[in-house]
């Protein structure tokens, strides 16, 4: 009998072997562990199993250490897709808006492709993590929906990230957002943000569709319009809810792609072969090191090495604040082992340098040895615009300097900005036919602030004698009237205080 188990443990460990997608790696690279390789009794599957390791395979290292991923035990499929499909939990929702938007999807072959091939870095992470915590598999094509799986999309309203988190709903979810990193882009702590904000939304709402009604909308309006259903004796389910279109679209979205995903045949549709097994792993970094240097390093292409690591927007990598990189399974070592025999000088050719006073960007990049436009392009200062004091800044490190930047700094550097020009609040009689774009043209202002400054839209019309608020700078003793109508302009200032930027940007006034 135990000869018979033994045949039997062998066969299936030769097929478990067969399953690994071949051409991915040569037979003699480290390779990732195999999702749904057997663990020996009483062992978990994690980092130090050596059972989830096939034999050759990756080991620790000495000088940096590599946070394989430790895999989720289940049979296996080979393939991702057929994984997610088994995991698929929620309940379906069969409306018109989800026929419309499987013609849609189905329709855009280029469109899913590019959407797909982004996605196939992150998804064996992401359908791992909701493994772990019991949660539909459906939840890992939700990136799809929110931005196409692009780690850097910004929304209009301001959401980053392939999960699309706002600042502040990134901040309560603890996603570190500063001078040097936004974690709302980084791959692995947005996901575990994601999943944690999804699991509460459903442990307020019992229900799946209203908890991703609630992540899209927010748990206090969908809250609020069940109360309002409730009281009007309607149904309060998903499909029941007065909501705004794009919530009304998101829950049928998310279906059509689960859909498409379930059957791809049926709606003409090909998905990209993704194997079932890590696509990365991360390494902790001990000293600051630049971007390109590091993909450099790793002999990953530069746009790859920014798709695993999109938190890193600038030049240089902070090892006090960046807690680790990701890389691609087998390039871990190549870059341990380029890293340990690199002769090529320093390895982070960019510091930190804090503003003692406020001063002009010309000015700041004397004292750094930069040119003015470097200093502009690599800290995001706009025209016009004084950095003030306290203020953290990306230079050049000089040759002598060979210590990194402190964790304090690396971990709550920002930068705060002055307008250049101090703007005074100024009050104009509009004139017959005045509007948005006239006054804005009239006193070289931007239109859609001076809409702002007067809480109307830019397309709007002032009534003859309206008192318009503006912001002009405090030089200008003389405010110009509305010179057709020959009158003139009474002008008052205020005092007040603020958020600002330039003349066309929101502004900080002038204290009397």
């Amino acid at each position: 009998m135990k000869s018979l188990f033994h045949l039997f443990a062998l066969s299936a460990s030769l097929w478990l072997a067969g399953c690994a997608s071949p051409g991915l790696m040569p037979p003699d690279a480290s390779a990732p562990p195999v999702a749904g390789a057997s663990v020996p009794d009483g062992a978990t599957p994690n980092d130090s199993s050596p059972a989830l390791y096939p034999a050759g395979g990756l080991k620790p290292l000495a000088s940096l250490r590599l946070g394989s991923q430790s895999v989720h035990a289940l049979l296996p499929p080979a393939d991702l897709w057929e994984r997610v499909r088994r995991g698929f939990a929620m309940p379906d929702l069969d409306t018109d808006l989800v026929r419309e938007r499987e013609l849609w999807y189905s329709s855009r072959p280029d469109y899913m492709a590019r959407m797909t091939e982004r996605g196939s870095k992150y998804l064996f992470y992401i359908v791992e993590e909701l493994e772990r915590r019991d949660m539909p598999s459906e939840l890992a094509l939700l990136p799809f929906i929110e931005s196409a799986f692009n780690p850097q999309a910004v929304s209009s309203a301001k959401a980053a990230g392939m999960w699309q988190f706002m600042p502040a709903t990134g901040k309560y979810f603890d996603l570190k957002q500063n001078m040097f990193r936004d974690d709302r882009r980084d791959v692995i702590e947005s996901t575990r943000a994601a999943l944690d904000y999804m699991q509460k939304l459903y442990g307020m709402f019992g229900d799946w569709h209203l908890a991703l009604a609630a992540y899209n909308w927010g748990e206090g309006s969908v809250q609020r319009a069940i109360n309002k259903a409730k009281k009007a004796g309607t149904g309060t389910r998903y499909t029941d809810l007065v909501m705004p279109m794009e919530t009304r679209f998101y829950v049928p979205k998310l279906q059509a792609v689960k859909n498409i995903v379930a059957n791809p045949d049926s709606f003409r549709v090909v998905l990209p072969e993704i194997g079932n097994h890590p696509y990365f792993q991360s390494v902790e970094i001990r000293r600051d090191i630049d971007v390109a240097l590091a993909a450099k390093l790793a002999e990953v292409p530069l746009d790859d090495f920014r798709a695993l690591n999109p938190s890193a927007s600038k030049p240089v990598l902070l090892a006090a604040g960046t807690a680790q990189i990701l890389l691609p399974w087998d390039n871990a070592e190549r870059f341990q082992s380029n890293l340990e025999a690199y002769t090529g000088g320093r390895l982070a050719n960019w510091t930190v340098w804090i503003a003692p006073t406020t001063l002009k960007p010309a000015d700041v990049a004397q004292r750094v040895g930069m040119t003015e436009d470097e200093l502009r392009s690599v800290n995001q200062i706009p025209p016009r615009m004084q950095v003030r004091a306290g203020s953290t800044l990306l230079v050049r490190r000089s040759a002598s300097l060979n210590s990194d930047v402190t964790e304090h700094v690396a971990a709550n550097g920002y930068l705060a900005l002055a307008p250049d020009t101090v703007l005074r609040k100024t009050m104009v009689k509009a004139g017959k036919k005045d509007n948005v774009t006239s006054m804005a043209r009239r006193f070289s202002v931007s239109t859609q602030f001076l809409a702002e400054w007067n809480k109307v839209s830019p397309s709007a019309a002032f009534k003859p004698g309206q008192s318009v608020v503006l912001y002009l700078p405090v030089k200008a003793r003389a405010v110009r009237s509305a010179k057709t109508r020959g009158k003139t302009a009474v002008a008052k200032s205020a005092s007040r205080g603020g958020k600002s930027a330039a003349l066309n940007k929101p502004v900080h006034l002038a204290r009397q």
